[in-house]
């Protein structure tokens, strides 16, 4: 700064007016561009804070929804194994086979239970609340999230339908028919009606309903994943 201060003066002391006006254009020159480089270097740094955090939340959702699709797939098998029983204690009755009469009672009982995801969280409303969706600029991923959220309450709802026919369609006659307190049959004929195979026969409807939707989950949790997978790998 001495440098160039002694230099102004030199040109002006000397009446070098031409060359003080092409130093001092120069000077503005280096300070213009010491300014824009430095709004260079701070929209860099605020860039990158921001991409870093869009990274962050990336990350935090693809580990959610691969957690989801774990949990997801234990109920599919819980709810495939659930569904098999029903068709085999359904065709006991239809044979009228009294010899597997421990075995329909069994299944029976079963009948109670169900698979629950219980999601009460949607990824794309929290978003939304929090404000995290102002830094995410990948539409894809946004979208297929609110999609997946609409798929949750899908399966909430079937699985709300699935325990309000257990509780008043299940329960009842079985409190009629086995004695719960020794899981003995004690009225053989109501189990072995068609009111009760029909019964059977609404559950494993209502279940397929639910098999269907797990499904369509899990593959929207596959395609979102694949789409963070992508976005990730920009960066490296």
């Amino acid at each position: 700064m001495k440098f160039f201060r002694k230099l102004r003066q030199t040109l002006i002391s000397e009446g070098h007016l031409k060359k003080y006006l092409f130093y001092a254009i120069g000077e503005i020159l280096l300070v213009m561009i010491g300014i824009l480089l430095a709004f260079q270097v701070n929209n860099w740094n605020t860039n990158r804070i921001k991409r870093n955090t869009e990274l962050t939340y990336y990350k935090n959702f693809k580990d959610q929804v691969l957690d989801d699709k774990r949990t997801i797939e234990d109920l599919m098998e819980m709810n495939n194994f659930n569904m098999a029983q029903y068709e085999y204690a359904s065709q006991i009755i239809e044979s009228n086979d009294r010899n597997k009469l421990d075995t329909l009672g069994y299944i029976a009982l079963r009948l109670t239970k169900y698979s629950d995801f219980d999601q009460q969280g949607n990824i794309y409303e929290s978003m939304i609340n929090s404000g995290e969706i102002k830094q995410l600029n990948n539409f894809k991923i946004i979208e297929g999230l609110r999609k997946l959220g609409e798929t949750y309450i899908y399966i909430n709802r079937m699985e709300n339908i699935h325990f309000d026919f257990i509780i008043q369609f299940i329960v009842p006659p079985l409190q009629k028919t086995i004695r719960l307190s020794t899981n003995q049959v004690e009225k053989p004929e109501q189990l072995y009606s068609y009111e009760f195979q029909n019964l059977i026969f609404l559950s494993i409807r209502i279940m397929r309903e639910k098999d269907e939707i797990y499904h369509r989950a899990i593959n929207e949790i596959d395609a979102i994943t694949k789409l963070i997978e992508e976005e990730i790998k920009v960066d490296y």
